[in-house]
Protein backbone atom coordinates (compact mmCIF):
# COMPACT_ATOMS: atom_id res chain seq x y z
CA UNK A 1 0.00 0.00 0.00
CA UNK A 2 1.30 3.65 -0.62
CA UNK A 3 -0.03 6.97 0.30
CA UNK A 4 0.13 9.62 -1.32
CA UNK A 5 1.17 13.65 0.91
CA UNK A 6 -2.78 14.12 1.23
CA UNK A 7 -3.58 10.31 2.57
CA UNK A 8 -0.49 10.82 5.14
CA UNK A 9 -2.32 13.94 6.46
CA UNK A 10 -5.40 11.84 6.74
CA UNK A 11 -3.95 9.70 8.86
CA UNK A 12 -1.85 11.46 11.23
CA UNK A 13 -2.53 14.70 12.96
CA UNK A 14 0.62 16.16 12.01
CA UNK A 15 1.12 19.91 10.14
CA UNK A 16 3.46 21.99 9.02
CA UNK A 17 6.10 22.81 10.13
CA UNK A 18 6.14 19.25 12.16
CA UNK A 19 4.82 16.94 9.53
CA UNK A 20 7.67 15.03 8.56
CA UNK A 21 6.77 12.33 6.52
CA UNK A 22 5.63 13.24 3.14
CA UNK A 23 4.68 10.08 1.38
CA UNK A 24 4.91 6.06 2.56
CA UNK A 25 6.19 4.41 -0.31
CA UNK A 26 5.33 0.80 1.20
CA UNK A 27 2.96 0.13 4.00
CA UNK A 28 1.88 -3.40 5.44
CA UNK A 29 -0.54 -2.82 8.62
CA UNK A 30 0.76 -3.05 11.57
CA UNK A 31 3.75 -4.74 9.97
CA UNK A 32 6.14 -2.15 8.25
CA UNK A 33 6.71 0.93 6.63
CA UNK A 34 8.80 2.64 3.94
CA UNK A 35 7.95 6.39 4.26
CA UNK A 36 9.85 9.23 2.71
CA UNK A 37 10.57 13.47 3.61
CA UNK A 38 12.12 15.67 1.61
CA UNK A 39 14.90 18.32 4.23
CA UNK A 40 13.74 21.34 2.41
CA UNK A 41 16.86 23.47 2.60
CA UNK A 42 14.11 26.44 3.07
CA UNK A 43 13.53 25.22 6.30
CA UNK A 44 13.73 28.10 9.17
CA UNK A 45 15.45 25.58 11.81
CA UNK A 46 18.89 25.59 9.58
CA UNK A 47 19.46 29.36 9.95
CA UNK A 48 20.87 28.75 13.68
CA UNK A 49 21.28 24.85 13.46
CA UNK A 50 24.19 25.95 12.26
CA UNK A 51 24.72 29.15 10.30
CA UNK A 52 26.70 28.49 7.57
CA UNK A 53 27.00 24.40 7.86
CA UNK A 54 23.51 23.38 8.11
CA UNK A 55 22.80 20.08 10.01
CA UNK A 56 19.71 18.47 10.57
CA UNK A 57 18.58 18.32 13.96
CA UNK A 58 18.84 15.08 15.69
CA UNK A 59 15.35 15.58 17.53
CA UNK A 60 14.24 15.73 13.62
CA UNK A 61 15.53 12.32 12.75
CA UNK A 62 13.43 11.09 15.99
CA UNK A 63 10.25 13.05 14.84
CA UNK A 64 10.82 10.94 11.39
CA UNK A 65 10.92 7.74 12.87
CA UNK A 66 8.07 8.44 15.37
CA UNK A 67 5.59 9.89 12.42
CA UNK A 68 6.38 7.05 10.57
CA UNK A 69 5.97 4.80 13.65
CA UNK A 70 2.29 6.26 13.63
CA UNK A 71 1.29 6.04 10.50
CA UNK A 72 2.10 2.19 10.98
CA UNK A 73 0.23 2.16 14.15
CA UNK A 74 -2.55 4.25 13.24
CA UNK A 75 -2.94 2.02 9.76
CA UNK A 76 -5.09 -0.87 11.33
CA UNK A 77 -8.38 -0.72 12.71
CA UNK A 78 -7.91 -1.17 16.18
CA UNK A 79 -6.32 2.72 16.47
CA UNK A 80 -7.81 4.38 13.54
CA UNK A 81 -8.33 8.06 14.67
CA UNK A 82 -6.54 7.53 17.74
CA UNK A 83 -3.95 10.02 18.48
CA UNK A 84 -0.61 8.84 18.82
CA UNK A 85 1.55 9.90 22.04
CA UNK A 86 4.99 9.59 21.64
CA UNK A 87 6.45 7.73 24.92
CA UNK A 88 9.56 7.56 24.49
CA UNK A 89 12.80 6.44 22.28
CA UNK A 90 15.48 3.80 22.99
CA UNK A 91 18.90 2.57 21.41
CA UNK A 92 19.15 6.14 19.46
CA UNK A 93 22.16 6.16 17.30
CA UNK A 94 22.84 9.12 14.59
CA UNK A 95 25.41 7.57 12.47
CA UNK A 96 25.76 10.34 9.67
CA UNK A 97 24.68 14.32 9.21
CA UNK A 98 21.33 14.89 7.45
CA UNK A 99 21.67 17.86 5.53
CA UNK A 100 19.37 20.40 3.44
CA UNK A 101 18.54 18.98 0.30
CA UNK A 102 18.32 15.24 1.45
CA UNK A 103 15.49 12.86 1.19
CA UNK A 104 15.07 10.64 4.00
CA UNK A 105 13.61 7.31 3.48
CA UNK A 106 12.32 6.08 7.15
CA UNK A 107 11.71 2.33 7.89
CA UNK A 108 9.79 0.82 10.75
CA UNK A 109 8.53 -2.29 11.66
CA UNK A 110 6.51 -3.31 15.03
CA UNK A 111 8.46 -4.82 17.50
CA UNK A 112 5.96 -5.19 20.32
CA UNK A 113 2.27 -4.10 21.44
CA UNK A 114 0.73 -4.22 24.62
CA UNK A 115 -3.06 -4.09 22.97
CA UNK A 116 -4.56 -3.96 26.06
CA UNK A 117 -3.33 -0.78 26.99
CA UNK A 118 -2.57 0.21 23.45
CA UNK A 119 0.86 0.57 24.18
CA UNK A 120 3.46 0.04 21.13
CA UNK A 121 7.05 -0.25 19.82
CA UNK A 122 8.06 0.27 16.46
CA UNK A 123 12.10 -0.07 15.71
CA UNK A 124 13.00 1.94 13.06
CA UNK A 125 16.25 3.35 10.69
CA UNK A 126 16.16 6.13 8.52
CA UNK A 127 18.56 5.93 5.81
CA UNK A 128 20.15 9.11 3.17
CA UNK A 129 20.57 7.09 -0.51
CA UNK A 130 21.06 3.84 1.07
CA UNK A 131 23.18 4.77 4.16
CA UNK A 132 22.09 4.40 7.48
CA UNK A 133 21.76 8.08 9.15
CA UNK A 134 20.04 7.07 12.84
CA UNK A 135 18.22 4.40 14.52
CA UNK A 136 15.94 3.55 17.56
CA UNK A 137 12.98 1.94 19.26
CA UNK A 138 10.10 4.35 19.10
CA UNK A 139 7.20 3.71 21.71
CA UNK A 140 3.65 5.25 21.48
CA UNK A 141 0.80 5.19 23.17
CA UNK A 142 -2.59 5.29 21.32
CA UNK A 143 -5.05 7.51 22.68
Amino acid sequence: MKLDHEAVMATIPHRTPMLLVDTVEDLEPGEHITAKFYVDPDREIFKGHFPGEPVLPGVYSVECMAQTADILLLSLSRYAGKIPLFLGIDKVRFRRKILPGDTLEIQAVMASERQEKAIATCSANVYVEGELAASGDVTLAMR
